[in-house]
């Protein structure tokens, strides 16, 4: 039976793993108690005894975990910031190409993509790869996301009863224009230019709809490379052109692990839009898959369809 060890267990994406753990009968997950939780030798035995280890931690501590791996055998997701454009990591967003999915299968060290890249990414590397859009095209794109994706304290903040009333309506942040996501963005596709990129929090608790705004790009023929892209993946697919209705809601595939990808617009410039879970393919349920692809087992196994 494979033994799984999520470090970091008490966090969101970390609980999210778990429940998705839950029902599996073919993995023995392993624990540590509240007060050994945070400690560096019980940690090392753990990590050392499970064949997966999910790293839920900050961007340090991910780097840290790794470093009390001893063997050559405990394969690594590490959910954080700090792998995912670092050399001899694989990125874990399978459905970008066959290399991406064998270096993932092959790999003991996977990378699991951010939420907000995963939707400017899933958009985007088609129209790249597929020459619809130049690697020095100058790229704008916007994220709107559900609040528990910003862990404990935020969900907290979001659901006090006596909270800011201004959380009411929607919070544009990073206004630096300086976002933790954007070094995979920009790697991932090939770009030469650094995406313009705003993400906003919605109060709404689960789901992200991030889009991408394509001036001069026909929508039809971005709809074509995008759509050819992703034929036959079970976890991505992709709408029929304009969309499966005139608006869209970031909520609309909440709960799922599934992702939605949408190309609107006209002959002179077009959006392209990934809706999903900022929990589900957006972290949680991205982590799951890359574990199923890792053990060789139907990549969906465990996930919520």
């Amino acid at each position: 039976m494979t033994k799984v060890f999520i470090d970091g267990s008490a966090g969101t994406t970390g609980l999210r793993i778990r429940e998705r753990l839950a029902g599996r009968k073919d993995l023995e997950v392993l624990t540590l108690s509240e007060e050994l939780r945070k400690d560096a030798d019980a940690r090392r035995e753990m990590l050392n005894t499970a064949d997966i280890a999910f790293l839920c931690l900050p961007d340090a501590a991910a780097v840290e975990a790794v470093s009390l791996i001893e063997n050559d055998q405990t394969a690594v997701i590490d959910t954080s910031t700090a792998h995912r454009v670092s050399p001899g990591w694989a990125y874990g967003f399978a459905e970008l190409s066959r290399s991406h999915r064998q270096a993932i299968v092959s790999s003991k060290r996977v990378a699991n993509p951010g939420c907000h890249a995963s939707g400017f990414i899933a958009g985007v590397y088609p129209l790249v790869k597929n020459g619809v859009i130049s690697a020095d095209f100058s790229l704008t794109a916007y994220s709107l996301t559900g609040y528990s994706g910003g862990g404990k304290k935020l969900i907290a903040e979001y659901e006090d009863e006596n909270r800011d009333p201004r959380h009411e309506s929607h919070r544009i942040y990073g206004t630096n224009l300086v976002h933790k996501h954007l070094p995979e963005m920009q790697k991932l596709c090939g770009l030469t230019k650094k995406p313009v990129f705003s993400p906003i929090l919605g109060d709404f608790y689960a789901g992200m709809a991030t889009s991408v705004l394509l001036p001069g790009i026909d929508a039809s023929t971005a709809w074509e490379a995008i759509n050819d892209h992703y034929a036959g993946q079970k976890l991505v697919s992709v709408a029929p052109l304009g969309g499966d209705e005139a608006v869209i809601y970031a909520s609309t595939y909440a709960g799922k692990d599934t992702m939605r990808i949408q190309v609107s617009g006209q002959q002179d410039q077009c959006m392209v839009t990934a809706i999903f879970d900022n929990l589900g393919k957006g972290a949680s349920g991205a982590a799951i898959q890359n574990m199923n692809l890792l053990l060789g087992l139907d990549e969906t196994t465990g996930l919520s369809l």
